[in-house]
C-alpha cells in the first residue's frame, strides 16, 4: 500500500517547479491533492491531468493566498472534493533580489504577503480540518543559511518561515499535528531559469559550494516533502531540513 494512501493534501503555487512535483509525488505515493495556482490555469491542470493519467486523483483550485477570503476557499475546495485534509504543502512563493538600495516598499510588502502572510491564512484555514496526524510542511530556502548579498527582503521572508515552523509546531503539537520546513537550495525550474540565475556565475558559484556538485531538481525537493509527510516523519516536527546537496 502507498505511504499516503486515503490521505487528501493541499499544495500551493503546484502549477510548476518544486509545487509540481510535489503535487505529483504525493498523488504518485496515494495521496489525492488539491494542485493550487494563482495564476498559471493551464500549469496547474496540466499536473492535474498528469496525475490522473498515472491513475490519481487531483484537482486545480484557483485562489491568492494573501488574500484571506481565498486561501479559506482554497482549503474549503479541498473538503467540498475529498471530504478532508490531511496535508497541507506551503509552497507558494515569490522572489527578486536586488542591493539594499533599491528595496521598495512595494517590493517588500509583495513578497512578505505571499512568502509569509499567505502561508500564515492558508495554514490559518486549514488548521481547523487537520486532525491526529496532519503534516503541515512550508517550503523555506538555504538563503537563510547562506545569506547571500543583494537578498536582504526575500531572506528576511523565508526566516520568518523558518520561525513561524518552530512557532507553530509548538502551537499545534498538542493536537498531534506536525509542522516542518524543508529549504532548498537553488533548483532548476522555470522561475530560475527565467529569472536568469541559471548558466551563469551565480549557478557556478553555488556548485561549488556544494559537495553534491549539482543543482537541485524538483523531484530532489518532492521526494523529501513526500517523507515529511507521511507517517515515516511521525517523531519529526518543528524542524528545518535542508535539502540542498550539503551547501
Amino acid at each position: 500500500m502507498s505511504k499516503l494512501t486515503g490521505k487528501v493534501a493541499v499544495v500551493t503555487g503546484g502549477s510548476k517547479g518544486i509545487g509540481a512535483a510535489i503535487a505529483k509525488r504525493l498523488a504518485a505515493d496515494g495521496a489525492a491533492v488539491v494542485v493550487n495556482y494563482a495564476s498559471s490555469k493551464a500549469g496547474a491542470e496540466a499536473v492535474v491531468q498528469a496525475i490522473t493519467a498515472a491513475g490519481g486523483r487531483a484537482v486545480a483550485v484557483q485562489g491568492d493566498v494573501s488574500k484571506a477570503t481565498q486561501a479559506k476557499a482554497i482549503i474549503e475546495a479541498a473538503i467540498a472534493a475529498y471530504g478532508r485534509i490531511d496535508i497541507l504543502v506551503n509552497n507558494s512563493g515569490v522572489y527578486e533580489f536586488g542591493p539594499l538600495e533599491s528595496i521598495t516598499e512595494q517590493q517588500f510588502h509583495a513578497m512578505f504577503d505571499i512568502n509569509v502572510l499567505g502561508l500564515l491564512l492558508t495554514t490559518q484555514a486549514a488548521a481547523p480540518h487537520l486532525s491526529e496526524g496532519g503534516s503541515i510542511i512550508n517550503i523555506g530556502s538555504g538563503v537563510t543559511a547562506i545569506t547571500p548579498p543583494q537578498t536582504a527582503v526575500y531572506t528576511a521572508s523565508k526566516g520568518a518561515v523558518d520561525a513561524i515552523t518552530g512557532v507553530l509546531a509548538n502551537e499545534l503539537g498538542p493536537r498531534k499535528i506536525r509542522v516542518n520546513t524543508v529549504s532548498p537550495s537553488l533548483t532548476e525550474t522555470e522561475g530560475t531559469h527565467s529569472a536568469g540565475m541559471l548558466a551563469s556565475d551565480f549557478e557556478a558559484s553555488i556548485v561549488a559550494q556544494t559537495p553534491l556538485g549539482r543543482l537541485g531538481q524538483p523531484q530532489d525537493i518532492a521526494d523529501v516533502v513526500a517523507f515529511v509527510a507521511s507517517d515515516d516523519a511521525r517523531w519529526v516536527t518543528g524542524e528545518r531540513i535542508s535539502a540542498g546537496g550539503g551547501l
